[in-house]
């Protein structure tokens, strides 16, 4: 008996582990969304940008509560009845996912990989009743939303800056490069928000479920981890999805990076005041098309947006079923031990 309750507690904490990895992979695997319009516009070096980016991952939790984490623990699966081996065969197949799709350069969602491997590794381990549908729903619905917000955000916020600086000198770059700095650090805020949490709340559905914890509560310590590794993460940075966001898109110029990062920062911090798991990359990618599109329509790569905007389709079902096929490779191990 005691070799049995200290094995579960071992699978619960290598579950909180995998949890930390996933997000230093969230972070790496992220690092674009973050930094690659203000290293494409030349306002700033790589290794500048990445480490001012960490810092403000780090700082977002803290500062802004934790919203989202409440809404990914509670919201789509019911945290008392959810199973260790069901969050290990989810977080296994998020981390794949992510390790995939950073390998092809695609800037692919961890938010909706996340989303989609927990629908998976529940509907493989037969407790599909446990799915919270009306929960799901609204956090789909957020994710396929905020994308067109920030298209539309993006391309008003850069019609407006373009009408407020007509009749400037090119000397205006100067200002939108050094104008950068601040809304990088909104960006990189609005990021360790949103993203980082949601690995906290997947921590805290396992405390909770193996009884660790008397109340969904997101610990200080869970806080600190998921941060420091998503920032961590960030600071390694994932240069191929770098190149995708910032010039495969876009060629960005100072005051195009200005215009994405503000509008991508006011959607993604917004929606996380109201527990809204938002997709950076959608978010980040659609602002850099709407900011292009307000400029000049044709200068948008819109075959490598469509790209895009296929994997972000493609991401909860691809996820889902990874994480399913993983589950059961887990559930055939589980029988072995």
């Amino acid at each position: 008996m005691i070799r049995r309750m200290d094995f579960f507690l071992v699978m619960v904490w290598f579950v909180i582990v995998l949890a930390v990895v996933f997000d230093f992979l969230n972070g790496f695997h992220d690092a674009a969304n973050v930094v690659a319009t203000i290293i494409s516009s030349r306002s700033m070096s790589p290794e500048s940008a990445l480490i001012l980016a960490a810092t403000c991952e780090v700082l977002g939790p803290f500062l802004f509560g934790t919203a989202v984490a409440k809404t990914i623990g509670q919201e789509i699966v019911n945290p008392a009845l959810i199973d260790v081996w069901v969050v290990m065969g989810a977080l296994v197949g998020a981390i794949f996912w992510n390790l995939l799709t950073w390998w092809f350069g695609l800037p692919s969602s961890s938010s909706h990989a996340l989303v989609g491997v927990i629908v998976g590794s529940v509907m493989a381990s037969g407790h599909m009743a446990d799915l919270k549908v009306r929960g799901l729903m609204i956090i789909v619905a957020v994710l396929i939303t905020s994308p067109v917000i920030g298209f539309m955000v993006g391309a008003m916020v850069q019609k407006a800056v373009t009408f407020a600086v007509r009749g400037c000198t090119p000397a205006v770059n100067g200002f939108f490069k050094k104008s950068q700095l601040v809304t990088s650090v909104g960006l990189a805020l609005s990021h360790g928000t949103n993203d980082a949490q949601k690995s906290m709340g997947i921590i805290t559905m396992v405390l909770f479920a193996s009884g660790m914890i008397p109340e969904f509560k997101v610990p200080v310590w869970a806080i600190f981890f998921c941060a420091m590794a998503m920032g961590l993460g960030t600071a390694c940075g994932g240069w191929k999805i770098i190149k995708t966001v910032g010039s495969g898109i876009f060629k960005l110029r100072p005051v195009h990076g200005f215009s994405t990062q503000t509008s991508a920062a006011a959607v993604i911090l917004t929606a996380s005041w109201f527990g809204g798991p938002v997709s950076t990359t959608h978010v980040v990618s659609s602002s850099v098309m709407g900011v292009g599109a307000a400029e000049r329509i044709k200068a948008v790569k819109w075959h490598r947006a469509g790209d895009i905007v296929s994997t972000w389709f493609l991401t909860i079902p691809a996820a889902a079923s990874v994480a399913a096929l993983t589950f059961w490779g887990l559930a055939f191990l589980r029988k072995l031990i």
